[in-house]
């Protein structure tokens, strides 16, 4: 029998402790904490342990320090030469998933397995095999390689008379931490707070915190916004330095940058943007050819004109990657002085603009294009309501061009749709908010022509400066063409087919085939959503098809853009709101000069980092929507709506608010009057005794039992 087998529970505990932690020891007072003994008698438990354990040879004491003995290290020395390694992704519930390129599929981790394990961590994992039913891979982290996130957000609470913990908010990690009073930093009892870990010797413990910063007090609008940030590691605030930088570029464009360029500032040119927006960041032009063609321009903020590489504005908008768009504020990618000014497509103002101009024939087909810088001067800025209610025959003195984009948009919509794109419709909710943040009434988006409008002419673009890459390498006629052009596209890969069986599972009991037998083109998943159109499964077919989906990315490796059926695609058409766009124009430019601005390697780097930072604006964008969804429901305890079951689980069954589109549960334990369990062939919820079914679709009225702003959980009951 080992020498651990004969020990009692309390010493097993400590020698975890000191197996856990960073370099084998601890002091007396780092265990006492970790294990929160208070008394007297607890912390003389604790020495007589700790002697005991000094006796059996397990550790020996060095001053005030404990350390494991050269037996107990044994057990890191076995396990350090596994390699499997991944990044974390844990539930809200704890249970961990692991991202490895050996498998097909993320790793389980359950639970227990996860250990000292936190959210997007980088972690060191040991796979026992794979799950009888799914046959998703199954295993247990071995190490933590590198932590995350450097910081974590939750709500101080104080416990006892001198005792403090942080309840965690649910996205930062799953457990509480424990705080010393000199680690507060002035934060008092229920202030949301940003903090970092400062040890964890034990999973058998809480983690020990130090707090960073005071967010606000818990529970207002703006410890609530900046929690998100917190948690998705943004900056609202630009460094001073940046901002001094920004203040130092001039407004006035001198005369020989309009001498140099393609001046078309004498030309019809207008925007199309929401009634609120301040940067500006496209504008179109048009106009019919004596052959009976189309000539569009499409004309974007020159960013790259302002902001220079290597420069700490290049920088800082690297870092960056995007303009992060919450509910009630914009983190812009850029300073203000050049998202909202300088750049900033503004009406009856001159701009430096790089433009892709394209010559349409009435069929929708390209027949020529260029790519020049330009200057231009915006005649008008619609909002897209002003742009519809001329389209509809409203009159003004740009109703030609705009009824003519229209018609050409209609056009390029319907051959991309005919070609292959996916047309997905999802519903966006729009908060209206009081003077402190509050949502006062969520309402819908809609949905306008005049949105398509300018969707379909920047795809147009972004499109074209794509193609234009592979003339390049055509023209080039060269070897290795692709080597001597690299290039940074936008690519979308095809979905998951395990997905899109999952999806097909689904809709199946509900009377709705979709076929995933053989491959899965996008004119099957356009047959789909059409089945599903106006009926209420509409949205929620559509939000399982977008999970289903591969996640479109940057890189210089191009695999084509399965969701709009692009076979070359590339992002031109925002720069004040994405760096990608950025480096596109860079490499543009580059090739019109005869010097490539990057190389392939650089592009895989740049392409990672960006796709990176998009995923966390985001994470943070839908955060924010949860967050006011939460919010305008907590003041509506006890009211009830109609909704539609978006979800079925052995656990519960999800509600989607029709008119608000807010989702959230009804627990198996609330479902009263009978026994529900879960059945794996309909997807739904079944009562043993009467045979009441829940299922996917299901019209419903619930109940808002409870809501619980720092988790962004909604509860609901039945309605009867």
């Amino acid at each position: 029998m080992s020498k651990k087998k004969r020990l009692n529970n309390f010493e097993e505990l400590i020698v975890d402790l000191i197996t856990n932690s960073p370099d084998y020891s601890l002091t007396r007072n780092q265990i006492s904490s970790a294990l929160q003994l208070k008394s007297k008698s607890d912390r003389k438990k604790l020495d007589t342990a700790i002697n005991r354990l000094a006796g059996k040879n397990m550790v020996t004491k060095k001053g005030n320090r404990v350390v494991l003995s050269i037996d107990g290290e044994k057990d890191k020395e076995d396990r350090s030469g596994r390699q499997l390694k991944g990044r974390l992704d844990i539930s809200p519930r704890g249970t961990g998933y692991v991202d490895v390129e050996k498998y097909d599929q993320d790793v389980r981790i359950s639970r227990k397995g996860v250990g000292m394990a936190l959210n997007d961590d980088i972690v060191e994992i040991e796979v026992f095999g794979r799950d009888k039913r799914s046959g998703q891979p199954t295993g247990r982290i071995l190490d933590v390689v590198k932590r995350g996130k450097q910081n974590y957000v939750g709500t101080l609470k104080k416990i006892g008379k001198n005792n403090y913990i942080i309840e965690s908010d649910a996205k930062s990690v799953y457990t509480n931490f424990f705080v010393l009073p000199e680690s507060l930093n002035g934060a008092k009892p229920d202030d949301k707070v940003m903090f970092k870990l400062e040890s964890w010797v034990s999973p058998k413990a809480l983690p020990e915190a130090k707090i960073t910063s005071v967010l606000g007090k818990s529970g207002t609008n703006e410890a609530n916004v900046l929690s998100i940030l917190a948690e998705n590691d943004l900056i609202a605030e630009f460094p001073p330095q940046v901002e001094g930088y920004a203040e130092k570029i001039p407004v006035k464009i001198p005369d020989d940058e309009f001498s140099r360029r393609r001046d078309i500032r004498n030309e019809t040119v207008f925007t199309i943007d929401p009634e609120d927006a301040k940067d500006f960041d496209d504008a179109l032009s048009i106009k019919m050819l004596d052959n009976g063609n189309f000539y569009l321009g499409v004309h974007i903020a020159d960013v790259t004109h302002y902001v220079k590489p290597a420069s700490i504005l290049d920088d800082e908008a690297y870092e960056r990657g995007t303009s992060v768009y919450l509910v009630d504020r914009v983190i812009p990618m850029l300073p203000e002085r050049l998202s909202n000014g300088v750049c900033s497509l503004r009406p009856h103002e001159d701009k430096l603009t790089y433009s892709c101009f394209m010559e349409i024939d009435p069929k929708g087909n390209l027949v020529d294009y260029s790519i020049d810088e330009t200057a231009i001067h915006s005649d008008q800025r619609f909002t897209y309501e002003e742009a519809q209610k001329i389209i509809k025959g409203k009159k003004h003195k740009l109703s030609t061009e705009v009824q003519m984009v229209a018609g050409l948009a209609k056009t390029l919509m319907d051959k991309r749709f005919k070609e292959g794109a996916i047309d997905f419709d999802t519903p966006e909710p729009k908060f209206v908010l009081d003077k402190k943040g509050k949502p006062i009434k969520v309402i819908l988006k809609e949905r306008l022509f005049t949105h398509r409008l300018v969707e379909e002419c920047m795809l147009m673009a972004n499109k074209t400066v794509a193609t234009h890459i592979e003339n390049l390498r055509k023209r080039s006629g060269k070897k290795r063409s692709k080597d001597l052009f690299p290039f940074f596209y936008r690519v979308h890969d095809k979905p998951d087919n395990e997905k899109l069986a999952g999806i097909a599972e689904q809709v199946k009991p509900v009377g709705i085939k979709f076929e995933v037998q053989n491959k899965v083109t996008p004119k099957k998943i356009n047959n789909l959503l059409k089945k599903v159109e106006n009926t209420n499964l509409e949205y929620i077919v559509n939000g399982l098809m977008l999970r289903a989906m591969s996640k479109a990315e940057y890189s210089p490796d191009n695999i084509g853009h399965f969701g709009l059926g692009f076979p070359h695609y590339a992002h031109f058409t925002s720069p004040i709101r994405r760096y990608p766009d950025v480096i596109v124009h860079r490499i543009l430019k580059g090739y019109s000069a005869g010097v490539p601005a990057y190389d392939h390697n650089t592009l895989k780097k740049d392409g990672k980092h960006c796709s990176e930072r998009e995923k966390v604006a985001v994470d943070a964008e839908r955060d924010s929507v949860k967050l006011k969804q939460v919010e305008f429901l907590s003041s509506r305890i006890g009211e009830t709506f109609k909704g539609v079951i978006s979800g079925v689980m052995e656990r519960g069954i999800f509600i989607n608010l029709n008119d608000i589109h807010c989702e959230g549960m009804i627990r198996v334990s609330d479902l009263k009057g009978d026994y529900f369990v879960y059945d794996q062939k309909s997807h739904s919820l079944v009562g043993r005794k009467s045979g009441k079914k829940y299922q996917l679709g299901n019209e419903i009225r619930v109940r808002v039992k409870s809501t619980n702003i720092q988790k962004r959980q909604i509860d609901f009951a039945l309605v009867k």
